[in-house]
């Protein structure tokens, strides 16, 4: 992939946010249209690419919401949920939180398909509701969705959450840790993308980190948790602490949130204040992962 195609990777998450952050905004429960609006958006995306797009529906109150599935022609036996939240809290634009995510799971769709890569060990989930008043509720789409396929027994090799990952600096001290981790020697400076998983994951956990150090350009850092976090709460804020309660392996993509990100719930997390060449290395990174995956090792792309 050249520098062509890094700048149009780059327009399409620029595109993305624009659309999620501007055009719809706020699209939180208490905005239900605009939340109806971005899962509309985002079915549309994905169906366009000529993906296969299954909805799950629940009711909570008086409002229908919505998960969003969407799975590739050609699926190999391995099965990785690629996922992220589309709502975000009331009042804000939600550009990092989480319409970053969302903006880079709807590119690596693109290009699974542009790159012809016809064994696809993913498939992409948006989840509804997972911001509060609904988190860690029953309602929570995450929650809905993983309760459905323990049910199920749906095959997960391993899910992959997406949670806020456009903010980056190079600020000296701009990166915080919840105790105790800053004494564990965990970089200072927020120019990282991070990977957390549970014990049950660490396997996952290891897969994602040696396919990322493939792209030196995205600096990755991991850390493995006990049991299901429990022990250090502030690590289960996110959809993968679903499908860790209900056994499934798990982990959690991000820049880390509210421990490196000033603008984190407020109305100032705008799209402006995101790296969109960070984020563009990130899908990069992910498409590596995909094609590692991937059951067709003859499989290869030429990446920036």
């Amino acid at each position: 992939m050249d520098q062509d195609l890094k700048d149009q990777v780059k327009q399409s998450l620029q595109h993305h946010l624009h659309i999620l952050t501007k055009e719809i905004g706020d699209r939180s429960i208490y905005k239900y249209h605009k939340l109806k609006q971005a899962a509309n958006y985002i079915i549309s995306c994905f169906s366009d690419l000529g993906y296969e797009v299954e909805t799950q529906k629940y009711n909570f109150m008086d409002k229908e919401l919505t998960n969003i599935i969407a799975i590739p022609s050609s699926k190999t036996i391995k099965n990785y949920l690629i996922c992220a939240h589309y709502d975000t809290v009331t009042g804000s634009p939600g550009a990092d939180d989480n319409g970053s995510s969302i903006a880079v799971m709807l590119e690596l769709a693109r290009l699974i398909k542009e790159f012809n890569i016809i064994k696809t060990p993913v498939k992409f989930v948006a989840f509804t509701a997972e911001e509060p008043p609904l988190f860690a509720t029953r309602y929570m789409g995450s929650r809905v969705y993983a309760k459905r396929a323990k049910e199920e027994k749906e095959r997960i090799d391993g899910v992959i959450c997406l949670e806020m990952v456009g903010y980056y600096t190079n600020e000296e001290k701009s990166q915080k840790f919840p105790f105790p981790l800053q004494f564990f020697g965990y970089p200072k400076t927020g120019n990282f993308i991070g990977v957390i998983g549970n014990k049950r994951s660490k396997d996952v956990v290891e897969k994602i980190v040696s396919t990322f150090k493939l792209n030196p350009a995205l600096p990755v850092v991991s850390l493995t948790v006990p049991g299901d976090g429990y022990l250090l709460y502030q690590v289960r804020l996110s959809d993968h602490a679903s499908f860790w309660d209900k056994g499934f392996k798990a982990v959690m993509i991000t820049d880390t949130a509210f421990y490196r990100n000033p603008y984190y719930h407020t109305h100032k997390d705008r799209m402006e204040t995101l790296n969109l060449t960070m984020m563009a290395e990130l899908v990069k990174s992910l498409m590596y992962f995909i094609i590692r995956e991937g059951e067709d090792v003859k499989t290869s792309i030429n990446l920036w």
